[in-house]
């Protein structure tokens, strides 16, 4: 019984990072789409292969999700899988919901949210320290810090360049978002399949198939890396119309600092303080940071608003989803 459950658990954790890659493909290439630096076609395939290169780059972000979120060790194996279970649903329920309104919110918080509230249904305990330090203040910190990196590295550009003909600074940032872009793709799947990782890894560690200091299977490395970079050819459209006109209308000098800066903060976020951070937060923060050296009235401060209420939404709801996920199996499947 229990390998039939972590069978439907990998399932639903690929099923997640499909849906983790089509929702947040905005977040590598909406700003070269909308600049025209790339076409979409190119730019999506490009944010495939390259999320697919930095999900193998590392894992520490999915050691985060696997030991600091909830604490299984209380519950028998059958009811911690379940549990496990019920966190992808509301997580994943979540996803989809913000996909069908055009948000850009955050997939990290709504499997994070889904883990915590599974587990609180589930009667077990969560590291709120660890909670806390890995992801309540990365939170918090990230977005700001791209806001006014966004905003500092702006106004140096425009400093730099401003006697230099508008039109042929364009062209060069445009050609420069290439590698932006690629890098912002490359951060992303840094950060985002590692977390599809470390719920696979949760449940292999929970039945015991694998010991706890083997590491990650490479198997786990490559199909959560492949679903996700499956899931962002697909592309999430609603979601780059957000993000690459409705906050601000981009040029190519801004698109390429958004992306750079975004890039930067991820790379930290996941390589040295082994945080899972939300890469759609980060990129959105950045792009209204180089939005408002134009002027603050530039940026579409009501759309940024809709944002925001979807970004405080996303972890309390994907909690309460898979609580009530777990409240309806677990009486049904048994302890």
């Amino acid at each position: 019984m229990e390998l039939a459950l972590v069978g439907v658990i990998v399932a639903l954790a690929l099923g997640f990072a499909y849906t983790n890659g089509f929702h947040d493909a905005a977040n590598a290439v909406a700003t070269s789409i909308s600049t025209h630096a790339l076409t979409p076609r190119i730019a999506v395939g490009m944010a495939a292969v390259m999320n697919f290169v930095g999900a193998l780059l590392g894992t520490e972000v999915a050691e985060t999700i696997a030991t600091s979120i909830v604490d299984l060790d209380g519950a028998s194996v059958h009811q911690s899988l379940l549990v496990l279970i019920s966190a992808l649903v509301g997580a994943t329920a979540w996803n989809v919901l913000a996909w069908w309104f055009g948000m850009p919110t955050s997939s990290t918080h709504a499997l994070i949210g889904g883990l915590v509230g599974a587990g609180l249904a589930g009667g077990m305990a969560v590291y709120g320290t660890e909670i806390v330090d890995k992801v309540v203040l990365p939170t918090l910190i990230s977005p700001v810090v791209g806001f006014i990196g966004a905003y500092a590295m702006m106004v140096g550009v425009m400093w730099l360049f401003r006697n230099r003909p508008y039109a042929r600074v364009n062209r060069r940032f445009r050609v420069a978002q290439t590698a932006s872009a690629a890098a912002m793709a490359l951060g992303h799947g840094l950060q985002a399949a590692q977390k599809t990782m470390g719920v696979i890894w949760l449940a292999l560690l929970t039945v015991g198939t694998v010991a706890p200091g083997a590491g990650i299977p490479l198997w786990v490395k490559v199909s959560a890396a492949t679903a996700m970079g499956v899931g962002t050819y697909v592309g999430g459209w609603r979601i780059m119309r957000t993000l690459g006109r409705r906050i601000i209308e981009l040029d190519p000098a801004r698109g390429f600092v958004a992306e750079t800066v975004a890039s930067l903060l991820l790379y930290v976020n996941a390589l040295v303080l082994h945080a899972p951070v939300s890469t759609t937060h980060i990129i959105t923060s950045a792009i209204t940071g180089v939005g408002a050296t134009r002027r603050l009235s530039a940026v579409r401060w009501g759309v940024a608003r809709d944002i925001a209420v979807f970004w405080l939404l996303t972890a309390p709801v994907a909690a309460l989803f898979a609580a009530v996920v777990t409240w309806i199996v677990l009486p049904v499947l048994g302890p």
